[in-house]
This record gives structure tokens, sequence and C-alpha cells, in this order.
């Protein structure tokens, strides 16, 4: 490898302390993630849908962002993405348990369903896809008030076939608005395969809508950073809306209800596991010598330790109360 390809993420502005620090979400993440898969098995919790095979592009775009000036509509699978931006691993704990200090809604969404004022998430709803018009209107506020930041909003290649997918691309093309619509393309919605459920190149549609749009590999990081980084800077400047689609795998079923062997062989979920951007970014990291098998082995157990803490508070956090039922449905006080 040469000195320019070990040295990219300084070329593109990030500090090694930041390429670091973006390892450590990832492998945060699927502790993360392994964890809520166990939970659900054993019955401590009711669901769980898994984000494997897509922390890579998820942390590099997230880094590309500005927490708590962007805003954020990301998608059930966007775990490593919101671990990126300012959330724990104890809030998505409470989420996943549905207790009552759960951030995102109290205990009463579907997990994976984010929500976080601080951070400027903004609550998306089971129907996928309905959160692309909402970012494409915050997105219009951001223009009509003259602020500078950034939506993001992303969704599966499915939901890309949606009508929200298209009116809302429609609507910031012609706007020109400061929004990123990201398609985290995984090659399954639900149990259709790509090839059954898209033609061509979902990048490709941004065209007809009047802004670019580009395919990234998603388990190159610093790529997805790079192309991001980029839209965020040509939204700005007001040129308006950019669309990635980034490729990726879906590494687990669908959802813990989910049966993906009906479907699809293991040894093509095998075959694309070798190429998980975990990995590529790990080995990066250590060819720049930034990283090491010491220091892997004591990140993991730190962060076991901290999955284990996260995980004990929030089986023995409180449920919600059934009197709190529409607390913060409808509005009260100072809201109104």
């Amino acid at each position: 490898m040469s000195i320019g390809q070990l040295s990219k993420h300084r070329s593109l502005g990030l500090s090694d302390e930041e390429a670091v620090r973006m390892y450590t979400v990832m492998s945060l993440t699927a502790k993360y993630d392994e964890r809520g898969l166990m939970l659900q098995r054993a019955g401590k919790v009711p669901f769980h849908i898994s984000g494997m095979g897509q922390y890579a592009g998820q942390v590099g775009m997230a880094f590309a962002l500005q927490p708590q000036k962007d805003y954020f509509l990301p998608y059930y699978r966007d775990f490593a993405f919101i671990l990126s931006i300012g959330m724990t691993v104890k809030d998505l704990m409470l989420s996943l348990f549905c207790k009552a200090e759960d951030v995102n809604s109290g205990g009463r969404q579907m997990p994976g369903h984010f929500g976080d004022k601080k951070n400027n998430v903004v609550t998306g709803s089971s129907p996928v896809t309905t959160q692309v018009p909402h970012a494409v209107g915050i997105a219009l506020a951001a223009k009509m008030k003259k602020e500078d930041f950034v939506t993001f909003v992303s969704f599966g290649e499915g939901s890309s076939n949606q009508g929200d997918f298209h009116e809302g691309c429609n609507f910031a093309g012609v706007h020109k608005l400061p929004v990123v619509f990201v398609c985290e393309n995984n090659q399954y919605a639900i149990s259709v395969p790509l090839h059954k459920q898209v033609s061509g190149k979902i990048a490709d549609r941004a065209i007809g809508y009047g802004f670019p749009g580009y395919q990234v590999d998603g388990s190159d990081a610093l790529e997805m950073y790079r192309v991001m980084k980029e839209a965020r800077e040509r939204a700005i400047r007001g040129e308006g809306p950019t669309l990635i689609e980034m490729m990726s795998y879906r590494l687990m079923p669908h959802s813990t209800s989910d049966d993906d062997m009906l479907y699809r062989t293991k040894e093509e979920v095998e075959q694309n596991r070798q190429k998980d951007g975990i990995v590529k970014f790990k080995e990066y990291l250590m060819e720049c010598g930034l990283w090491s098998e010491e220091q892997d082995r004591e990140l993991q157990d730190k962060q076991k330790l901290e999955v284990n803490e996260a995980t004990k508070y929030a089986d023995l956090a409180p449920y919600p109360k059934p009197e709190d039922t529409l607390l913060h449905v409808y509005a009260e006080g100072d809201d109104l």
C-alpha cells in the first residue's frame, strides 16, 4: 500500500484520532447489535433489527456531518450512525427494552425508530419512507430562514420505490434544498432480492430530479466520508440536494422475525461477511501504524463491559406507566 493510501484519512481532513474513533464506533455498534440478537433470542426483549454489514458506511457519513447543528432522519438500521452523532449504547438499550427512560419514544416505539431532540434526530414512524418528505420540509425551513444546516435522511433500497421518496426528491430538486438523500442498498428488501425490485442504479434516479447521484462502496468508510462531505458542502453553498447510494450487504436476517435461509444461502452470506467494512478499516489502521492487536483486545474488553452495564441498567429500569400513555402525544402548557 502506498504512502498516499496509508494517509487517506489525513488527505480528507480527518485526524489520526478521528480515524481511530471511527473504528471504535463500528466495533461498539457490533457489540450492541450482537447483544440485541441474544436478548431477543433469550426472550428478554420483543424484537431486534440488525444493521450488520452497514456500519462502516454509516460511520463514514456521520463523521462528515455536524451533530447538534445538522438534522438527522435515519432509518431503522442506522445504529452506527446514531452512535456516531451522540447517542449512547445506554440509549439504544433502553429503547430495545421499551423502558420509560428511552429518549427515542419513552418506550412506545419499536426499537430502531430513533428520536432525540438534543442531537437533532427527528422521530420517524414505522411506515417506511415517510421520513423523506419530513426531511425535505426541514430543509425547506433551513432555506427560508437562511440557516446553514443540512438535513440528512436515509432509507433502504426497497423504500426508494415508494412514492414518498420520489415526491421528496422532486420537491427538493425544484427548490434546491439543503438535503442529502442516502439509500443504504443492502441488496434485500425483507425477502426480495435487489434484481427483483430495482431496475438500473438508484443513484441514477437523481438525474431526473436535477441533482447529482453517486453510487459508493459502503464498506469503504473513508470514501463514504468523502462523498458525504462534498454533498454537505454543496448543500451549504445553496446548490441543492445530493443522492448517495451506499452499496452494502445485509449480513443478518431482515429482523428477528425473519428466516433469511428461505431466500438466500449461507455461502452467499459468508462470502459477503469477508468483505465487511469493519475488518477492512481495522486493517487500514494497522497498516497506518495507528492500531494493534493488543489495543484491539483492550477495546473489545472495554466495550463488552460498556454493553454489559447498559444491558443491566436497561433491564432493571421501569416500564412506562399505563397512565402515561398519552404523554407527549398532545401539546400541553408551554408547547401550545
